[in-house]
């Protein structure tokens, strides 16, 4: 759209400035004009545009040596040259350096609205490729929140009732849970849902890696940095972030997210230049926050700024109606290519409706999938599950550990019973519980 298209003119005739600021701001460009090279420059370091109308022959710092400039600095914005007639040599090579198109000198108003709206759309389809590269990589899809139990009625109200905000929302629930789904629903139901959706795991990145995969880089701004690489900050303009695991994130890397969200701008890593942005951010977590800001591991400033709105998601063993639903579900997703939907008896959906389910949705998708590939028969029966997944030979009913327990002794000893049937190999008990192997680690060392 012409009206989110930031435009600099960079001229020294000052009748060419004032006509410029006032016809494309008119037609509703947002116009900044200067005077020199050097004047665009700096002015570049300081702020963001999409299109740089470049006059080549100018005192101090010519075109040429500002392109190049401008290159080494990593701007992104699309550079139309203004020429005079006997200069067009200079002009093919400014567009061998990587300026979009060129202008003559007298050019017609019509001639120069025309061309930025062609340079516009470039910048607009390149910053959206990018965007869908990220996407794609994620493999987004429609969000499917299963369940007919009144804790899925409530939530899915829920999600209905906030996405219609700009709000950021924190969400709340144990491993497994559906915290991303939820997330997505939000984000598929709000106004931004035709815009980029992205989600970031916290706790998979060391700092340097994860302020440069939030707000990006420039390229030589650290050891392996050879191009310059926008955030998902940036990639995810007018749309949604969601930050996963937000209670991993170190002190120091909490204190840059409150200043980027306070700001509603940011910088890249190495650059000097602010990036405003127009994003809604969904966190999400596995902890209790709240208990976290107490014990002073998470700022209590950067959880308000993230918990304006809360939803916190219900276990598998608070919603067991759904567990039949959920089945069904995962027999379709993981049927074996060329065979029909494996069932499942009587006896086998008694016992996992008896299971506590502390991997909740995440390991009854993996315990489906084993048994879907490791059952012979058409029907998956209580000898397949005694044979194939060991933890229900231990745990057949629910409740047997006291009542009075918290939850985390109840998780650490359900964690060591299955960890004995797997005869202490942590990779199998994480898969069985439904969680990564560094999940496991963590929640071991306590």
């Amino acid at each position: 759209m012409v009206s989110q298209t930031r435009v600099l003119v960079v001229d020294d005739e000052e009748p060419f400035r004032i006509l410029m600021e006032s016809e494309l701001g008119r037609m509703g460009y947002s116009v900044q004009c200067v005077a020199s090279g050097k004047e665009a420059l700096h002015t570049l370091a300081a702020r963001d545009f999409d299109v740089v109308l470049l006059d080549l022959k100018m005192p101090g710092i010519g075109g040429i040596e500002t392109l190049k400039h401008m290159q080494d600095t990593g701007v992104s914005a699309e550079v139309i040259v203004l020429t005079g007639h006997p200069d067009i040599d200079d002009a093919i090579k400014a567009m061998k350096l990587g300026a979009y198109d060129y202008l003559t000198k007298p050019a017609r108003l019509s001639e120069v609205e025309e061309i930025l709206k062609r340079a516009a759309e470039k910048k607009r389809l390149h910053t959206e490729n990018v965007a869908l590269r990220r996407i794609v990589a994620q493999k987004e899809g429609p969000s499917l929140i299963l369940g007919r139990s009144p804790a899925i009625c409530s939530l899915l109200e829920t999600i209905t009732r906030i996405a219609a905000f700009e709000a950021n929302v924190l969400i709340q629930g144990e491993t497994g849970t559906g915290k991303g789904l939820v997330a997505r629903a939000i984000h598929q139901q709000s106004p931004r849902g035709a815009q980029p959706f992205l989600a970031i795991n916290c706790s998979a990145f060391q700092d340097q890696l994860l302020e440069s995969e939030l707000f990006g880089h420039e390229r030589g701004s650290f050891t392996g940095a050879v191009t310059a690489k926008p955030g998902l900050f940036e990639v995810a303009d007018r749309g949604t972030l969601l930050l996963d695991e937000v209670a991993e994130m170190s002190p120091a890397m909490q204190a840059k997210l409150l200043q980027v969200l306070d700001a509603g701008e940011l910088r890249r890593v190495g650059a000097t230049r602010t990036l405003k942005m127009n994003i809604r951010v969904l966190a999400a977590t596995n902890k209790d926050l709240s208990q976290e800001v107490s014990a002073g591991r998470f700022r209590e400033d950067l959880y308000y700024r993230l918990n304006v709105i809360s939803v916190t998601l219900p276990p598998l063993r608070e919603r067991k109606e759904d567990i039949p639903i959920l089945i069904e579900h995962f027999l379709t997703r993981f049927r074996l290519p060329g065979q029909k939907m494996k069932g499942v008896a009587p006896e086998v959906l008694e016992r996992f409706a008896h299971y506590r389910w502390p991997g909740n949705i995440r390991e009854l998708a993996n315990t489906v999938e084993r048994l879907v590939i490791l059952s012979p028969g058409a029907v998956i029966g209580p000898d397949d599950v005694s044979k194939n997944i060991g933890v229900f030979q231990a745990q057949p009913v629910a409740d047997e550990e006291p009542s009075h327990l918290p939850l985390a002794e109840v998780e650490r000893r359900h964690i060591m019973k299955v960890l004995e049937r797997t005869q202490g190999k942590k990779a199998d008990a994480a898969r069985i519980l439904g969680i990564h192997v560094k999940t496991l680690h963590r929640k071991l060392k306590g």
